[in-house]
């Protein structure tokens, strides 16, 4: 079942990303009849299993469910671990076909079908061709994260995800960032035995953060709990820590470890290399919303993807339905019928 398909097939339906989103439709796919192919750089549910060891989901479990399957735990909101478990078992129920661990290097269109190149990650094994009549992207934003740029950030005590607090019990730490990430982490450090200090370029937290979240930290920063330095900016990571500049004029910061948590981007170059017509100031690709088809004829576009720079407007409970439209729209062109004006 997670072997590889043939690659002498035209499938019906290649999908880039195996996360939930591209698992939801290549899963729609199979209950449809048609053949199907998810390929990922990565494992499975990569974005999940860099979440935060004991991240519990704020959305309701019902809320999480695919292709029909119900998402069967004790508690309304499901933990990392059972979300991984969950779709993992959709894979398996409906037999989806996986190439995982293989990067896609081209996708081209060449008459009425896509040839995809790819090459795999783990091996040196020369690139792989694959054909399908439609290909569908849905690769997220997770594997993008910002970065600052500045000297230093490639030290290895300089991190660009956060995981757990436990490593950093007693020690000096520094969080860059103030949206969602950023704030969860530096609370979780805190509770957690860990001296936090948050350091974000503008003058508050971001306003858009989880409304749960927002007292929370702003309380914890009033009684000194947790210090924090806004509208600073951090010039480089050292030896002896992190050299920020702020009003006041340039600090240096004491810190064991570090966390830049500064936000996440899609991958607008390799949609553009598919062909794919990208806003460039809001980096949103351009997609018919009723069936999630990119201005290239029979690829689709589905998931965070679609919210270009807003990563904070799309997610797994909001684009469950984009399996059932690429494949119903598919399956219509696949079949002759007559498509929608």
């Amino acid at each position: 079942m997670a072997g590889d398909a043939r690659t002498d097939e035209t499938l019906d339906l290649l999908v880039v990303g195996a996360g939930p989103t591209g698992i939801a439709i290549g899963a729609e796919a199979r209950r449809e009849g048609l053949s199907a192919l998810l390929l990922d750089r990565g494992p499975l549910t990569a974005a999940i299993q860099e979440y935060p060891t004991f991240l519990e989901f704020f959305t309701t479990r019902d809320r999480l469910e695919i292709a029909g399957i119900p998402f069967s735990t004790p508690e309304d909101k499901p933990t990392r671990r059972q979300a991984l478990a969950y779709y993992a078992g959709v894979v398996a129920r409906y037999q989806v076909p996986l190439a995982l661990h293989e990067e896609v290097l081209e996708v081209k269109k060449e008459g009425d079908e896509f040839r995809v190149l790819s090459r795999p990650t783990l091996n040196v094994e020369p690139p792989r061709q694959r054909r399908a009549r439609a290909v569908a992207i849905a690769t997220g934003y997770w594997g993008n994260p910002y970065v600052l740029g500045v000297p230093g950030e490639d030290l290895a005590w300089v991190h660009g995800r956060y995981r757990e607090p436990y490593p950093y019990f007693g020690h000096d730490v520094v969080v860059v960032g103030a949206g969602n990430s950023a704030v969860e982490a530096a609370l979780d450090l805190w509770r957690n035995g860990a001296r936090v200090t948050l350091v974000h370029r503008g003058a508050a937290v971001r306003p858009g953060i989880k409304y749960w979240l927002k007292p929370d930290i702003e309380n914890r920063i009033a009684e000194g709990s947790i210090a924090v330095r806004f509208e600073s900016v951090v010039e480089s990571f050292g030896p002896e820590g992190v050299a920020i500049r702020t009003p006041q004029g340039r600090e240096l910061l004491p810190a064991q470890a570090a966390f830049v948590l500064i936000g996440y981007r899609p991958d607008v170059e390799f949609e553009r290399r598919c062909g794919i017509e990208i806003d460039p100031q809001t980096l949103i690709p351009s997609y018919d919303p009723e069936t999630c088809e990119s201005n290239v004829s029979g690829l689709y576009v589905a998931g965070t993807l679609q919210a270009g720079r807003a990563t904070d407007r799309i997610f797994i409970e909001n684009s469950r339905d984009h399996g059932p439209k690429i494949v119903a729209h598919l399956s219509r062109r696949l079949s002759g019928a007559a498509l929608p004006a």
